[in-house]
């Protein structure tokens, strides 16, 4: 029987700053995997003089890194070759988005780690949120410190397993002041810098919104599981107010948009043209408020040139995953409604798992008109 290559699975430790713990749960995880009898070595480890972290990794196999020599200066780096030759089930390496030195085989850590992942060897790493590359100018504009040392978004996009180690910036701050992440001299350069509060706060933030983001993008790849009922998996919530030419509709808008706001969601709006009937100057000038204000509120304005107002709002929100919908109240006569049904109720029906506000409005003359 012909043995079929098999790719190493890759598991991230990922958190909001160095402190949180990420190189110390993958040291525990290490021993945890070691108990059951697999093998497991320690390809690359930064303590950073934390005695908690190199106490840890007492019991588990070093892999001696390599000396390489450089304008006359030797350092040292992670030796590939050797955990190759070694060949364990899976290796602990730290400090994924680290750059090597220039004489290096490979620019960058996680370079080397594709090289282990490919020769079938598993591997934990770990690494900090401002490292993404994509969130780099994100990270800039909340802290101020422009990161160096980044790696591409698709290391993290095709990790087998993403965990997020998640502390309070009250913990973490106190981790510090307590010298469990640098050395004194550099405390209170710290809190007064990287380690506000507020940026803390922002980083988690961002943090659990990127682990989110990808496991929404995954649980979508997958059709919620190989579901035949093609339900759609969210995580974020999603907001679409629907506006008509009507004034009330700003009052909709600006409600969807306090609700996007306490819910951190995103906000889209939509207007369905309905191509048999031709708008008037001021309605013109109406939907331009709406498209503008929606603008101010960070949202999307979605218009859609369709005489079957239903038709439209169920192929947008299935399409943007809208999770809710903000409506006026219907004016139709309770006759109307017995008989026909509101526009309302067949959104219902057909969106069995979208919440809908309906929102009582001053000066509303025909809500089911979008």
């Amino acid at each position: 029987m012909i043995k079929t290559h098999r790719r190493g699975k890759h598991k991230i430790f990922i958190g909001m700053s160095p402190g949180v713990g990420k190189t110390y749960r993958m040291l525990e995880e290490g021993h945890r995997l070691k108990a059951e009898g697999i093998d497991v070595v320690i390809g690359l480890l930064e303590t950073h003089n934390r005695a908690e972290t190199a106490e840890k990794a007492q019991g588990l196999e070093l892999i001696p890194r390599q000396k390489i020599s450089w304008e006359s200066v030797t350092l040292t780096e992670m030796d590939t070759d050797a955990i190759l030759k070694r060949q364990p089930q899976l290796a602990l390496v730290d400090e994924l988005a680290h750059t090597n030195i220039p004489n290096a085989v490979r620019e960058k850590r996680y370079q080397d780690v594709e090289i282990l992942l490919e020769a079938g060897i598993d591997v934990y790493s770990t690494v900090n949120i401002q490292h993404i590359e994509s969130l780099n100018d994100t990270v800039a504009k909340i802290t101020g410190v422009i990161v160096r040392e980044r790696i591409p978004d698709r290391v993290l996009e095709n990790a087998d397993e993403v965990v997020v180690v998640d502390v309070t910036p009250e913990t973490l701050q106190e981790r510090l002041q307590e010298g469990k992440i640098y050395a004194p001299e550099k405390i209170d350069q710290s809190l007064n810098n990287f380690f506000q509060r507020r940026h803390l706060i922002a980083l988690r933030e961002l943090a659990l919104r990127e682990i989110a983001d990808n496991i929404e993008d995954d649980l979508q790849a997958q059709d919620c599981s190989g579901s035949s009922t093609n339900l759609v998996c969210n995580i974020h919530e999603r907001i679409l107010v629907c506006v008509s030419t009507y004034p009330n509709s700003l009052q909709l808008l600006r409600r969807g948009a306090r609700l996007a706001n306490y819910m951190h969601a995103q906000l889209y709006v939509l207007f369905v043209d309905d191509p048999d009937r031709f708008l008037t100057k001021a309605e013109s000038l109406h939907i331009e408020t709406c498209e503008r204000l929606c603008k101010e509120f960070g949202g999307n304005f979605i218009r859609v040139r369709d005489s079957n107002a239903l038709k439209a709002i169920i192929d947008t929100a299935k399409g943007y995953r809208i999770t809710q919908i903000v409506m006026g109240e219907s004016q139709k006569s309770r006759w109307q409604i017995l008989f026909k049904g509101s526009l309302t109720q067949r959104i219902l029906r057909l969106l069995k798992n979208v919440d809908i506000h309906i929102i009582a409005t001053s000066n509303t003359k025909d809500s089911e008109r979008i």
